[in-house]
């Protein structure tokens, strides 16, 4: 497993030295534990994440989202544990205290109390009120815990990798356009990454047919971090074939060919081919400008004018989605 860490690290590394750097925009969209959404950008660079095996620092230009888990404080292990013993005890006045107790215990006190209940053999007193399940509910209402909580925080990065730890940060900072913002950690659920670059003007990508399928509403379609305008003109070029499970596993090209990299759609020009429709078929490499725009073929190449503005999103299109999907496409974009 350190291996494998080691070998992402390095890959990563490598891709941000290849990177461009000018004109560069992070921006973050915040769901914050409480229900509220708060979007705006930030000047972080990296995220740099402890893991069992080691640090990960990683280039937010490849962060997609994190996921903020509520990490435990083993410090208070022992104090939370022997709290949560006193809930049993037969003196009503002893169970109260310890319950007022742990009322004022903070978020990071949620898991112990969690693997407390899970594990332990003791039973409570009939019609009791101050049990170890009340005061997991009470401080999950008292933060906005939902029930299925994590206890690591999850980055997901490269369009394909996860990892689980502790993202070392206190708080985030954000530019919107009512002002300068300061969330604390604990009170954001999640984040999603925007990386944009507007000299962007010659990219490579690799669409996964086990996750970039345009019928995949968890990440099937690829952000490219590229931000168009209307008027510019789009050069996207695919190769590579996949293996679509989800259409009796038959072999596909970027072209929309079963057969090779030659066979089926022709190449487009300003969005017209003479030979075939312009509606993508299976397997076909498509792209949209912006999260609700239209589904546009590509096929193996691609030139044409941005008829909108946003950004640039790729994936491979099938309207059924099937993780089994094997094979992926390289594509080339290139803005003008």
């Amino acid at each position: 497993m350190k291996k494998i860490i080691s070998l992402i690290i390095a890959s990563v590394f490598a891709l941000s030295m290849n990177a461009q750097n000018s004109k560069e925009k992070v921006e973050f969209t915040l769901t914050l534990r409480d229900g509220n959404v708060m979007k705006g950008t930030t000047t972080i660079t990296k995220v740099m994440l402890e893991t069992d095996y080691g640090k990960l620092d990683l280039p937010i230009k490849f962060v997609n989202t994190i996921e903020f888990g509520i990490i435990p404080d083993k410090t208070k292990t022992d104090k939370i544990n022997n709290l949560l013993k006193q809930l049993y005890s037969t003196d009503e006045t002893q169970r109260k205290s310890a319950y007022d107790e742990l009322e004022k215990m903070e978020m990071n006190a949620i898991p112990t109390i969690s693997d407390f209940i899970f594990s332990t053999t003791l039973e409570s007193i009939e019609g009791n009120e101050y049990t170890p399940e009340n005061i997991l509910n009470d401080l999950k209402g008292k933060f906005g815990i939902d029930e299925d909580f994590i206890s690591k925080d999850i980055v997901s990065y490269d369009n394909e990798y996860k990892a689980g730890g502790s993202y070392t940060l206190k708080e985030i900072s954000l530019k919107t356009e009512y002002g300068s913002l300061t969330i604390p950690k604990e009170k954001i659920k999640n984040i999603e990454v925007m990386y944009s670059n507007f000299d962007a003007s010659n990219s490579n990508f690799k669409l996964m047919a086990s996750k970039n399928i345009s019928s995949n509403t968890n990440g099937g379609w690829l952000k490219t971090g590229i931000m168009v305008k209307s008027g510019q003109k789009l050069t996207i070029n695919a190769t590579g074939k996949v293996i679509l499970k989800s259409l009796s596993g038959n072999t596909y090209y970027s072209n929309g060919s079963t057969t090779s990299a030659t066979d089926g759609g022709e190449d487009f020009v300003d969005g017209e081919d003479v030979t075939t429709s312009t509606y993508p078929s299976y397997g076909n490499v498509v792209y949209k400008i912006g999260d609700s725009g239209e589904t546009i073929k590509v096929g193996a190449k691609y030139n044409g004018t941005v008829t909108s503005s946003g950004m640039l999103y790729l994936s491979i299109y099938e309207t059924i989605y099937d993780a089994g999907n094997t094979g992926f496409y390289t594509v080339t974009v290139k803005v003008n």
